[in-house]
C-alpha cells in the first residue's frame, strides 16, 4: 500500500487496520475515496466562487471555501462509512434512502455555484437586463408618486391659468371690438362708424378696464403661483434623489441571489441552457451519491466481515464487562449486608 492509496483508503472512511488485512479490498475503497476527494474539491471551487460574489474578497472567500470543502469532506466520509453491508437488504436500503437524500441535496448545493460560473456570460448580460427592468419599473413607480403628490399642485395650477386665460380672453375681445368701432366695419356690436367717436371711446374704456382687471389678477395670484412651483419643485427633487439613491443600488444588483434569478430566468427563456443546467445538476447529483451507490450495489467482501467480526467482538466484551460488573457488585452488596447482620446475631 503507497501512500497514495493510503490516503485515498482514508478518504473513503474505512477502517485502515481491517483494510490492511483485506488487500482485495483496496481498490474499491480507493475509488469510493476518490470520488469523495474530488466532491470535496468541486465543493471547495464552488463554494469559493459563491463566497467572492458575495464578500469580493478573494481572501475571505478562499478561507470559507477550504472551510465548506472540509466540511463536505468529512460529512462524505461518514455517509459513505456509515453504510453497513451485513444485514438483510431492506436494512440497507432503509439505511441508505435518507443518506441518499442528503448525498442529493448536497450534489444541488455544489452544483449551483459551478452553474453560475460555467454560464457567467450569458448571466450578466441577463443580469443588464433584469436591471434595466427594474429601473424601468421604478422610473414608472416614481411618475405614478409624481403625479400622486404635485396632483393637487398641479390642479390648482391650472385652474389659475385657465382663470388668467380668461380674462386675457375678455382683454382680447375688447381690443379687437375697439379696433372694429376705429375702423367702422359693422357688427352686432359696432356701430359702423369710422374715427375715434363716443362708441370707439366707451370701448376704449372697457378695454382698459380688462387690462386692468388682468394684470390685478395676476399681481394678486403671483405670490400663489410661485408657491405652487416650489412646491411642485420640491416634490421633482426629492423623488429625484431617491431615484438616484435607488438607481446606485440597481446597478450593484450583481450578488449572488440576483446571478441566481438571472440564471433561472435563462432557464426559462432558452430550452438550451435549462436542459444544459440541468445536466450539469444532475452531473453533480450523481457524483456526490455515487458512493453511496457503489457501497450499495456492492457485494459484502472480506472487509465487511471483519469489520462486523470487530464490532462484534468490542460487542460481546462490553456486555461480559457489564455482566462480570454486575455480578461482583451483588457479590459486593450481599457480602457488606452479611456483615451488618452479624454484630445483630452475636448480641441474641
Amino acid at each position: 500500500m503507497n501512500w497514495f492509496q493510503k490516503f485515498l483508503l482514508v478518504c473513503s472512511g474505512g477502517n485502515i487496520h481491517i483494510l490492511r488485512k483485506t488487500p482485495s479490498e483496496w481498490n474499491k475503497f480507493a475509488g469510493i475515496g476518490g470520488i469523495v476527494l474530488f466532491t470535496a474539491i468541486f465543493a471547495t471551487l464552488s463554494a469559493g466562487y459563491a463566497m467572492f460574489t458575495v464578500f469580493d474578497n478573494i481572501w475571505a472567500s478562499a478561507g470559507f471555501a477550504v472551510l465548506w470543502g472540509l466540511m463536505i469532506f468529512n460529512l462524505d466520509r461518514y455517509i459513505v462509512s456509515s453504510i453497513k453491508k451485513t444485514g438483510p437488504w431492506w436494512n440497507q436500503i432503509l439505511m441508505a434512502v435518507p443518506r441518499l437524500i442528503l448525498a442529493a441535496f448536497l450534489g444541488i448545493i455544489i452544483s449551483k455555484p459551478l452553474e453560475l460560473k460555467i454560464f457567467e456570460k450569458e448571466v450578466n448580460k441577463q443580469l443588464n437586463t433584469i436591471i434595466q427592468r427594474n429601473k424601468t419599473q421604478l422610473q414608472a413607480e416614481m411618475n405614478g408618486r409624481i403625479l400622486q403628490q404635485s396632483g393637487p399642485f398641479e390642479t390648482e395650477k391650472k385652474q389659475i391659468q385657465t382663470k388668467i386665460a380668461d380674462y386675457q380672453k375678455s382683454y382680447d375681445s375688447a381690443a379687437v371690438e375697439l379696433e372694429k368701432e376705429i375702423l367702422g366695419k359693422q357688427s352686432g356690436l359696432t356701430s359702423g362708424k369710422v374715427g375715434y367717436g363716443s362708441n370707439a371711446k366707451r370701448k376704449a374704456e372697457l378695454k382698459e378696464q380688462r387690462r386692468r382687471d388682468l394684470e390685478n389678477y395676476q399681481q394678486q395670484i403671483a405670490p400663489r403661483l410661485e408657491y405652487l412651483d416650489k412646491e411642485v419643485s420640491k416634490v421633482y427633487t426629492n423623488i429625484e434623489k431617491e431615484r438616484d439613491k435607488t438607481e446606485t443600488f440597481e446597478d450593484q444588483f450583481n450578488g449572488f441571489a440576483a446571478r441566481l434569478q438571472a440564471l433561472d430566468e435563462l432557464g426559462k427563456n432558452s430550452a438550451i441552457i435549462g436542459v444544459a443546467a440541468a445536466f450539469i445538476m444532475g452531473l453533480f447529483i450523481t457524483l456526490e451519491i455515487a458512493p453511496v451507490l457503489v457501497k450499495l450495489i456492492s457485494a459484502v467482501g472480506p472487509y465487511d466481515y471483519l469489520l462486523e467480526k470487530t464490532e462484534n467482538d468490542f460487542r460481546l466484551y462490553s456486555k461480559e464487562k457489564i455482566e462480570k460488573g454486575n455480578v461482583g457488585t451483588d457479590w459486593r452488596i450481599q457480602d457488606y449486608s452479611s456483615q451488618l447482620r452479624k454484630p445483630e446475631d452475636e448480641e441474641l
